[in-house]
């Protein structure tokens, strides 16, 4: 069970994880979409800018929230809050992953690079839609209100592949 380190809800903190899936989603394929345009012949590129992006933005949050509770607190960080608050800012890094895997079939040649940026496109697309339908379960919407979130997540990811199409072509 994910429990704060001061003993708060189970459910806030895998709240504040899926919004950092759907961050790390939307910044994996915004960093995707831009890097395909610099490299569309080099999967091997994307997928380090992907990756390094992802990394350095984990440890700016784990940095700016770490800050913040001392702040906040008045009081030191322990190593148990720091751990808490890098395990739970782990999933921008973690939204990256689908995104990676499938340009990695690009890297070791199993597909074009082109598939392979477009298959990265796909599995984030189809990681929105999952994020959209888990909080539609947690927040036990009707199937319209579901419907119209997982479009919302899917229209901010349809909007990055839109200046992809806009951009590259």
């Amino acid at each position: 069970m994910d429990v704060s380190p001061n003993g708060g809800s189970p459910r806030a903190p895998s709240g504040e994880r899926l919004g950092g899936f759907i961050y790390g989603t939307l910044v994996a394929l915004a960093v995707l979409v831009a890097s395909a345009k610099a490299y569309p012949h080099n999967a091997g590129r994307v997928v380090v800018l992907v990756a390094v992006t992802s990394s350095v933005l984990w440890l700016a949050h784990v940095y700016a929230h770490s800050v913040a509770k001392t702040v906040a607190d008045k009081e030191h960080l322990t190593m148990a809050e720091l751990r808490y608050i890098g395990h739970r800012e782990r999933s921008i890094i973690e939204a990256a992953v689908p995104p990676v895997a499938a340009l990695l079939l690009g890297v070791v040649g199993l597909i074009s690079t082109s598939a392979a940026i477009w298959a990265a496109l796909g599995a984030g697309l189809a990681v929105l839609a999952v994020q959209g339908l888990a909080v539609a379960r947690v927040e036990r919407l009707g199937t319209l209100a579901t419907c119209v979130l997982i479009a919302a997540n899917l229209g901010l990811g349809l909007v990055l592949i839109a200046l992809k199409l806009l951009v590259t072509h």
